[in-house]
C-alpha cells in the first residue's frame, strides 16, 4: 500500500451541506483582501443564491501565533532607516564600481553586510551561517569586463526539515541614468537598499529563533546589469538539488509617496506569474483544466494574503496576477527560470520614477535621485513585517503538498483528489473556490488521508489540497493536475 493508497476520506452528499453551507460560502478570506461574500455576482445564479453550493467551512485568514507576533514586534524602522542610509552612504554601488576601497563602491557594501550579518548570526547558537558567494562574470550584456560579483548570504537551518527552504532577497548594487556609469554617485536608496533592509532585518531578529525549515536571507549583487547574482545563485541551487518552495524577492519597497504627491501606508504590490514563457509541462497540463490562474507563484501569493493580514501587518497585500510590472524585471525570474516555481515580488503601491535609474541632481526645482530622503521607514518595517509573516508561517505549516491530482478517468459529478502523504502534516484540507474568485472561499478538512472524494464537480470551481500541522498551521495549496 503506498502513502496515497493508505487512507481515504469520502465527503456526505452535497444536500446535507446546503443549510450550512450556503450560509457560510463566500466570506472573507483576509482582512481588507477581496474575496467572495455574500453580495458578490460572481457567486451568484441568475435566481439569487450563492453558486454553486457545496460542502465546507468558510475560508478564513490564518491566525498568527504568539511567536509570530513577538517577531513582527520585533522589526525596528530605526535599525532599518540605519541600514539603507549606511548603504547609502557608500556613494554608489554600482557592479562596476570599486570592491577594493573600504569607503565607497560596492566591494565596501558587500563587506558592511557580511558583517552585519555575522554581527546577527553571532547570537544564533550556530544556527545561521553566513558567506559570500562569488563567481567572475565574463563580459556580457552590460558586463563591459570579467567582472567579479558577490551575492551575501545568512542560512538559518531548519531543526526539523533543514532541507526544506524559503529565501528572501533584495539587491544591494544600484545604478544612474547610464546603465555602465560605475563611479557617479548612485545612491540606491529605494532601488534596492529597502529590499536589502527587509532581509537584513528579517535576519536580525530570526537568527536567536528555531524555525522548523531553512530561511535564507539574501543581499544579491547584478541585478541592475541582468540578474546576474541571482541568476548564478539560483541555478547553484538548482545544481545542488535544493528544495526551495518560496522566494521572496523585494525589490523597490522604499516608498509610500506617488509621483503626484498621493500617500498610501498600507499596501504593498505583490506581484506572482501564473503561465512560463514559453510554458512548462506543468503550465501545460493546468492550462488543459483551466488552471492558468492557479501556478505555485500564485498560490505562495493566495498563502501570503491569509496569513499577513492588516491586523498581523498593518499592511494590506495587493497580488497582482502578472510576473512583473512593464518593461522591469526582478530576481525573482532567475529562481522561476531555474525551475523554482513559488518566486514572488512586492514593490510599493505606487513608483516615482524622478528616483529611480537617475542621476542625482536638480531640474526646474525638481530633486532626481534615489536618495533616502524619498523613503519611508515605518512602510518598509510594514513591508518587513508582511515578509516575516510569511517566511514564519511558511516554515511553521508542513510543506506543499505534492503529487495532488484529480481523478479525470470518467465523467462524474463529484470529484476525487489524491496526493502523497507528508510525515509532517496532523491532517489535509480541500479548499474551493467559484472559478471568477480570486482566492479560496470554502475549506474541507479531510483528516490524514491520501485520498478524498468531494460532492461537487469539478468542471464548476477550482481546487486545491493543502496540509496542516499539529499546531494548525496550513501549507500553500497545491493546484491538482489531471491524473
Amino acid at each position: 500500500m503506498t502513502s496515497r493508497e493508505s487512507a481515504s476520506f469520502t465527503l456526505p452528499t452535497r444536500r446535507g451541506f446546503l443549510a450550512s453551507g450556503a450560509a457560510l460560502a463566500g466570506a472573507s478570506v483576509a482582512a481588507g483582501a477581496s474575496s467572495a461574500s455574500a453580495t458578490s455576482a460572481s457567486g451568484h445564479g441568475a435566481g439569487g443564491g450563492e453558486w454553486p453550493p457545496g460542502p465546507g467551512k468558510a475560508n478564513t485568514a490564518q491566525r498568527a501565533d504568539a511567536e509570530l507576533r513577538a517577531i513582527l514586534r520585533e522589526i525596528d524602522p530605526h535599525r532599518i532607516r540605519h541600514t539603507v542610509e549606511t548603504l547609502v552612504g557608500f556613494g554608489t554601488r554600482h557592479t562596476l564600481s570599486t570592491q577594493t576601497d573600504p569607503h565607497r563602491g560596492i566591494g565596501a557594501a558587500r563587506d558592511w553586510i557580511k558583517a552585519q550579518l555575522d554581527e546577527y548570526a553571532a547570537a544564533s547558537g550556530g544556527r545561521m551561517t553566513v558567506d559570500v558567494q562569488s563567481y567572475v562574470q565574463p563580459p556580457a550584456s552590460r558586463i563591459p569586463v570579467p567582472t567579479q560579483i558577490s551575492n551575501v548570504r545568512a542560512t538559518l537551518r531548519g531543526s526539523d526539515e533543514p532541507n526544506r527552504i524559503y529565501l528572501v532577497s533584495g539587491h544591494y548594487d544600484s545604478r544612474v541614468t547610464d546603465v555602465l556609469n560605475g563611479t557617479s554617485d548612485a545612491p540606491g536608496a529605494d532601488d534596492d537598499a529597502s529590499g536589502v533592509a527587509v532581509s537584513m532585518e528579517l535576519a536580525r531578529v530570526m537568527a536567536t529563533r528555531r524555525p522548523r525549515t531553512t530561511l535564507v536571507f539574501v543581499a544579491v549583487a547584478g541585478e541592475e546589469q541582468g540578474l546576474y547574482g541571482s541568476n548564478f545563485m539560483a541555478q547553484s541551487y538548482a545544481a545542488a538539488g535544493a528544495d526551495i518552495q518560496g522566494m521572496l524577492n523585494n525589490d523597490i519597497v522604499g516608498s509610500s509617496t506617488a509621483d503626484d504627491g498621493t500617500r498610501d501606508r498600507r499596501s504593498v504590490r505583490l506581484f506572482a506569474r501564473g503561465v512560463a514563457n514559453p510554458p512548462t509541462d506543468d503550465d501545460l497540463a493546468r492550462i488543459a483544466v483551466g488552471g492558468e490562474n492557479d501556478s505555485a507563484a500564485r498560490e505562495l501569493a493566495r498563502f501570503v494574503t491569509e496569513v499577513s493580514t492588516r491586523d498581523v501587518t498593518g499592511m494590506d497585500v495587493r497580488v497582482i496576477y502578472r510576473l512583473d510590472r512593464f518593461l522591469r524585471g526582478g530576481d525573482n525570474l532567475s529562481f522561476l527560470q531555474a525551475g523554482f516555481p513559488a518566486a514572488i515580488r512586492f514593490t510599493e503601491p505606487n513608483e516615482n520614477f524622478d528616483h529611480q535609474h537617475q542621476d542625482v541632481r536638480v531640474e526646474n526645482g525638481v530633486q532626481f535621485g534615489d536618495l533616502p530622503q524619498f523613503c519611508d521607514f515605518d512602510y518598509i518595517a510594514g513591508v518587513a513585517r508582511v515578509n516575516g509573516a510569511a517566511m514564519w508561517s511558511l516554515s511553521a505549516a508542513p510543506g506543499t503538498p505534492r503529487n495532488v491530482k484529480v481523478n479525470t478517468t470518467s465523467l462524474t459529478n463529484d470529484t476525487t483528489l489524491t496526493w502523497t502523504l507528508d510525515p509532517a502534516a496532523a491532517s489535509y484540507e480541500v479548499v474551493w473556490r467559484p472559478t471568477t474568485e480570486p482566492l479560496w472561499t470554502h475549506r474541507i478538512n479531510v483528516g490524514k488521508v491520501g485520498t478524498a472524494t468531494v460532492d461537487l464537480s469539478k468542471d464548476n470551481v477550482i481546487f486545491g489540497v493543502r496540509a496542516i500541522g499539529p499546531q494548525g498551521h496550513r501549507s500553500p495549496a497545491a493546484f491538482p493536475l489531471p491524473g
